[in-house]
């Protein structure tokens, strides 16, 4: 038996090139990446700062908050719930393919002390008598068996690495809704301070039509102004009052949505302060294309499902090739009676081989749908580099313009401001009319309007930038020791997937 195990694992790559193990893998992913983003320099940031980066605003209030969305955001949690779904799988589906074995045992016991017979038997006159001892009779027996198949082509070890590469994506899957829960919780407080602002400023407005009002019935009264400029002051002010309603129940709703954010969606609305607060953003980390293929967790998920279709590929070509196993087994029997006793133990060592003939052509097919999945897997992963590469091309340009516009509506809101004082002094000087002053003010209230939204856009969309350039979590932490999926994305972060 020895001999012929030897044989046929010598035969091995003989039987590995009949059934077409050498045929070609996953295809090499087209990836083109620009060699610099059409934005200005940024500073060069290092990991440390890109994983936490809203630290680099310098707000406690943001860093809590987004702390707090990544231990208790309901899709984290989901996600987090996921990951250790697929760590408890990994080590179940590990643990199958090691040696398995049954211990067994049993216990019998017989009473034949109620059958005792008697008789003769005889020819030419003798005479025998035969009878049947009574008494106790028992019997144990302990045994195990195990099975285990010789891993003769390498099935197991592409099985643990398929396995891990599973893994590795669960794992890159959760680091990006974790990603995803960091930048919606700032993009959420940015909006909901941005919108705080207009508040002020229209609660501003409000006390301005108020005394303008008040100035415009004093003169309807004794005779200086018509009567219709009293008219347009309180419609003003009751425009105000209509602002104000609508930006006090946007508030609310931002801090609800906040709540929803950091998994305490049953607290009050005011368990959530937002301060009427902007300023300007952080500089953005200079996009380096090929940095993208080690930063983004979608894109490390899109190669790690890309080395898991490799493997099921090459899985399914193995299955072509014959399965040998070994089937040992120990054991110890014991029999006892009011006569005699007697143990015996032993050892067993069988050998099993299983060619596929018949389930040929179903197992073929397999092959053909592995490899139309390891396609699609690559297909994949040309898709998420081309989004990341758009993403983050498009958040530079775009926060860069917000940065622009926000100096430009910086200047129009200072010259506005001066043309409306100018219009006051000339009102109340009875200089002007009315309709001056008015128009002054809308232009005015107008620009530090269009000011405080550029500046809220600026900051929500320098949180989608750090986002889009892989900031948010920490590729360097610690995975599975023999995947291979992490260390071939660095070393075909600049072209793509090697195969």
């Amino acid at each position: 038996m020895t001999r012929s195990l030897l044989a046929l694992a010598a035969a091995a790559p003989l039987l590995a090139a009949c059934a077409g193990l050498g045929g070609p893998g996953p295809r090499q992913a087209e990836v083109r990446t620009p060699a610099a983003f059409a934005v200005s320099e940024g500073a060069v940031l290092p990991d440390a700062a890109l994983e936490r980066w809203w630290t680099l605003y310098d707000d406690p209030e943001l860093t809590a908050l987004v702390e707090q969305a990544l231990a208790a955001n309901a899709d984290v949690r989901a996600a987090l719930a996921r990951l250790e779904e697929a760590r408890a799988t990994r080590a179940s589906l590990i643990r199958g393919l090691s040696p398995r074995g049954d211990l067994s045992g049993g216990v019998q016991v017989q009473d034949t002390s109620g059958g005792a017979t008697g008789g003769s038997l005889g020819g030419g006159g003798q005479g025998g008598q035969f009878g049947q001892v009574a008494g106790m009779q028992n019997g144990a027996n302990l045994g195990l068996t195990g099975s285990q198949e010789l891993d003769v082509f390498g099935r197991n070890r592409q099985a643990r690495q398929t396995i891990n590469a599973e893994f590795l994506a669960s794992r890159f899957a959760a680091d990006r809704v974790r990603a995803a829960a960091a930048a919606q919780t700032a993009d959420a407080l940015f909006l909901a301070r941005g919108t705080a602002v207009q508040l002020e400023d229209a609660r501003e407005t409000l006390r301005i039509a108020t005394e303008l009002s008040r100035v415009t019935r004093i003169r309807a009264e004794r005779g200086l102004s018509p009567r219709s400029e009293f008219d347009r002051a309180e419609t003003e002010r009751a425009n105000a009052l209509a602002e104000i309603a609508r930006l006090e129940a946007a508030v609310r709703a931002g801090q609800r949505v906040l709540l929803t954010l950091t998994g305490r969606s049953g607290e009050p609305a005011e368990a959530v302060p937002v301060r009427a607060v902007l300023y300007d953003a952080p500089e953005a980390p200079a996009a380096v294309p090929t940095a993208l293929l080690v930063r983004r967790p979608d894109v490390r998920e899109a190669q790690a499902r890309i080395d898991s279709a490799a493997g099921n590929l090459r899985r399914a070509r193995l299955a072509l090739l014959p399965t040998f196993t070994l089937t040992p087994g120990v054991g110890l029997t014991r029999t006892s009676s009011d006569l005699f006793s007697a143990s015996n133990a032993f050892w067993n060592l069988g050998a099993g081989l299983l060619v596929p003939v018949l389930d040929r052509g179903r197992l073929l097919a397999e092959v053909q749908v592995s490899g139309a999945r390891a396609e699609q897997a690559v297909i994949g992963y040309e898709r998420a580099v081309q989004t990341a590469v758009s993403e983050a091309d498009q958040a530079l340009v775009q926060l860069e313009g917000e940065r622009m516009r926000v100096v430009q509506l910086t200047e129009a809101e200072a010259r506005a401001r001066a043309a409306y004082d100018a219009a006051q002094r000339g009102y109340q000087a009875g200089l002007t009319d009315l309709q001056v002053l008015l128009d002054a003010e809308r232009a005015y209230r107008g620009a530090r309007s269009a000011l405080s939204a550029a500046r809220t856009s600026s900051l929500q969309r320098s949180a989608q930038a750090f986002r889009a350039l892989g900031g948010g979590w920490s590729p360097q932490s610690p995975s599975t020791p023999d995947a291979p999926a992490s260390s071939r994305v660095v070393a075909a972060a600049s072209q793509g997937p090697d195969r």
